[in-house]
């Protein structure tokens, strides 16, 4: 069984990078596999898990927070917010991330 890597930040700041540079072909795939597969192992990065809308509710208020002030903290309109709770919208990319972060750890996490 491989030793699994805690990955830093920065070096995490550096896969998004590359990552982004893959996308607009500044670097090519072997290039950017290696630099992944270094910092990661085989596995990549982890996925972010769906959130529902009736989750996304119970987070903000086990945090005891209005939408107003959740969607502040998460750098979201609070029509987004309103449209997530209801099920209309689903959370994608940074969003999503967070949604998974303070579903694991709680709204201190982000704070």
């Amino acid at each position: 069984m491989a030793k699994k890597k805690k990955v830093s930040p920065l070096a995490k700041a550096l896969l998004e990078t590359a990552g982004d540079m893959r996308k607009a072909g500044l670097m090519d795939k072997a290039t950017h596999e290696k630099i992944t597969l270094r910092h990661l192992g085989a596995t990549g990065a982890p996925k972010a898990l769906p959130i529902t809308g009736p989750q996304i509710r119970a987070m903000r208020e086990r945090a005891q927070l209005s939408q107003a002030v959740f969607a502040r903290y998460l750098n979201l309109t609070v029509g987004y917010v309103s449209q997530l709770e209801r099920g209309a919208k689903q959370p994608t990319g940074a969003a999503l991330a967070l949604l998974n972060v303070i579903k694991r750890k709680g709204i201190d996490a982000i704070l």
